[in-house]
């Protein structure tokens, strides 16, 4: 198996912190850069899986770098530089406590919630009569709350405000910023035959009290994707959509009886299906992006990592 990054431990002149995620390690130096390392862990249901998935950092980090570029029109984002195919630089920012989800189509936790007989996600109400995988009326946002530790909670825009979590202002600007990103993202899914189907966006104040995107945008574990060729003779046909997401790596979970809940256990992940997950990775880039993925040189990635970061900081 090629080299993975697990975990990283670095020290950077001027470091202040370091934040390990789900999947990303963000070093926070001296509250000017924000050094973003994504790494090739995979999480589902919460959980962060025992084995690393080659190849995966890069994929996500390399396709967020292209859309945070492809957007920055619409709205500022905090990237600087990638000065390393694992690693994004940027600004650094003070994130809000919530994350913006649009949705543009009943599917996910929102049908499985909607097959439970709810007809209302974080204050929207949704029609009786729809079916799985079938597009809503028009895009619309159900923001959560980000949490530290176990999972992210439904919250509606009037308990945002109320609970003082955002001010109002703020708010109104992060969701108009959401739907113009998400039609951009849109837009750009559809040159290249997918169905941007719902997203999740985050954002932060800098320094200067501007809003910024932040994070990652428009990768498939941010992000789920169908082909666009057969949609709607899948749907007429009550078919599965083909989908462009993580969701196989839920689906291979489920099937093996694990979803993340009290006393299951992890299923075992053998060298096989951890190399069939990285060229899935590797597909949806190809397939999002359009061009054919070039494999970094892994065999010391750690230590080149480190290099690289390092070098960025000194000539900054």
């Amino acid at each position: 198996m090629e080299n993975v990054i697990l975990k990283t431990q670095y020290q950077f002149p001027g470091q202040k912190s370091l934040y390990q995620g789900k999947v990303r390690d963000v070093y926070n130096i001296g509250e000017k850069y924000l050094v973003m390392i994504t790494s090739d862990r995979i999480s589902a249901f919460d959980v962060v899986l025992p084995r690393g998935i080659p190849y995966k950092g890069q994929v996500l980090n390399q396709i967020a770098v292209k859309f945070l570029d492809a957007t920055k029109d619409i709205c500022p984002n905090w990237k600087i530089e990638s000065p390393d195919p694992s690693v994004t630089i940027g600004k650094y920012c003070k994130p809000f406590p919530v994350e913006m989800i649009i949705r543009g189509y009943l599917t996910g936790s929102s049908w499985r919630s909607y097959k439970k007989g709810s007809r209302n996600i974080c204050g929207v109400p949704i029609p009786d009569g729809m079916k799985e995988h079938e597009r809503f009326p028009e895009p619309f946002v159900t923001p959560t709350t980000k949490a530290t530790e176990g999972h992210d909670e439904d919250i509606s825009r009037e308990e945002i405000i109320s609970q003082g979590l955002v001010s109002a202002e703020d708010y109104a600007l992060l969701e108009k910023y959401t739907k113009e990103l998400f039609q951009r993202g849109t837009e750009m899914a559809k040159e290249k035959g997918l169905i941007l189907v719902d997203t999740k966006y985050e954002f932060g104040k800098g320094d200067d009290g501007k809003i910024y995107l932040i994070d990652e945008i428009h990768t498939p574990d941010s992000s789920r994707y169908f082909y666009l060729d057969g949609y709607e003779e899948r749907q007429a046909n009550g078919e599965q959509q083909k989908q462009l997401s993580k969701e196989f790596v839920r689906e291979w979970l489920m099937e093996n009886n694990f979803m993340g809940n009290p006393g299951q256990q992890v299923p075992e992940m053998t060298d096989e299906i951890v190399n069939q997950i990285s060229e899935r990775y590797i597909e949806l880039y190809e397939k999002i992006i359009g061009e054919n993925f070039v494999k970094s040189d892994t065999s010391e990635v750690i230590n080149r990592v480190e290099r690289n970061i390092k070098d960025w900081l000194q000539a900054h």
